[in-house]
């Protein structure tokens, strides 16, 4: 059997030959990721030292800590964690994942997002992943939720049970991308509510979206989750912005 897929995987190569995502140079004996070495050891990574609650990486050295928006008003997610900064290749890859409907890159950006959150789950003991949702008119008009397509991964490599449904974005929102921190908060608030509290009471859940910038729309989700009885909320995302 080895010497069959070996000679089927060698005959896709040629049919379909694997290209990087990033360069799309030619990757002779691909994995399921796609991504060249070269392009995989240049993507932006979020180090340490970082914010232990929300995660935003400080410049310099030393040891994580809490910082200072956090320390004055903590938000509502027990942390948040994300594998890379919202920068250069990994920006691209996810801008063409929503707005281009690349919908087979949700493969390697999860895959990718696995690589540095991958620990988290049996750390905090998490056992449900809730996706943050789309209003309907966003839905419509992209065709799908960016966060339950990762999430659908996830949850398949993590073991854990995904409840596409459990929050729903209660009224449209202005995109975020134009907005200060300030408008963010405001643009988002009581904007979400949980459907079904039976999911999530007493739940440890991994809240999901591909990026996170001011926090802002994760902080509205876990503070529904918390309402509803979750118990943990820890917020992963692909990549997120520095301050």
């Amino acid at each position: 059997m080895g010497v069959i897929k070996q000679f089927f995987n060698a005959l896709l190569d040629v049919i379909l030959p694997p290209i990087c995502h990033i360069c799309h140079s030619f990757i002779p004996n691909a994995d399921t990721l796609h991504i060249c070495q070269t392009c995989h050891d240049h993507l932006p990574l979020v180090s340490s030292p970082l914010c232990s609650r929300c995660g935003i990486p400080f410049i310099g050295a030393g040891d994580d800590h809490r910082c200072s928006a956090c320390s004055i008003q903590p938000p509502h997610f027990d942390a948040a964690r994300a594998h890379f900064l919202y920068e250069g290749p990994i920006r691209d890859l996810i801008h063409a994942f929503k707005y281009n409907r690349h919908t087979y890159l949700r493969f390697p950006l999860a895959l990718l997002a696995l690589e540095g959150v991958s620990g988290v789950p049996t750390d905090h003991n998490l056992n449900l992943i809730v996706p943050v949702p789309l209003h309907r008119s966003r839905l419509r008009q992209r065709g799908f939720n960016q966060a339950v397509l990762l999430g659908n991964i996830l949850s398949h490599r993590l073991a854990l049970p995904m409840v596409p449904d459990a929050l729903a974005r209660t009224r449209a929102t202005e995109p975020q991308i134009e907005l200060s921190a300030a408008e963010r908060r405001v643009n988002v608030k009581g904007a979400f509510s949980v459907k079904k509290p039976e999911r999530v009471e007493g739940k440890r859940i991994l809240l999901l979206d591909d990026v996170m910038t001011t926090g802002s729309t994760m902080d509205e989700c876990a503070k529904e989750l918390k309402k509803a009885g979750a118990d943990v909320v820890i917020a992963i995302t692909i990549a997120r912005t520095a301050r």
